[in-house]
């Protein structure tokens, strides 16, 4: 699937997605990550928070450190990438090897202003569809007025 996603496969993806990892969701009400989280939470999908600088717990969710700690046998259809786009690029490589160790291929969403053409041409070559600049809130939103 072409990371230039159509408006069919854009709904499909929100129509068919369960599991969410959030790449940098945080523990402050009042940052984006945590808004999302809390949203995708309350519209019923489940949200796997990874953060190596939160402790505990979000949402009443565990919060790992990174995606290579999360349990074997969870099953993820997307990964939301929170992160300053400087660091997009590895984040997408750490989602690569991930996936592949564990015979998945989630979604690789990027949220607004944290898409590279780099971590694009690498989720692209790995076969992993890469959504870019796309608030996933704002999809549902949308999703939902029609």
């Amino acid at each position: 699937m072409p990371s230039d996603l159509n408006e069919y496969s854009m709904k499909k993806i929100l129509q068919e997605t369960e599991t969410i990892v959030i790449i940098g969701c945080s523990e402050k009400k009042y940052r984006a990550s945590y808004m999302v989280a809390e949203y995708l939470k309350g519209i019923g999908r489940r949200i796997i928070p990874v953060n190596p600088h939160t402790e505990g717990k979000v949402l009443g969710e565990k919060v790992y450190e990174s995606i290579n700690e999360l349990p074997e046998e969870l099953e993820v259809d997307v990964v939301d990438i929170f992160r300053n786009r400087i660091h997009t690029a590895d984040t997408v490589r750490q989602v690569i090897q991930w996936a592949e160790k564990r015979g998945q291929q989630p979604v690789i969403w990027t949220q607004l202003n944290v898409s590279t053409e780099e971590a694009g041409e690498l989720a692209g070559k790995a076969g992993l569809v890469y959504v870019k600049n796309k608030c996933i809130l704002a999809e549902y939103q949308n999703l939902s007025k029609k």
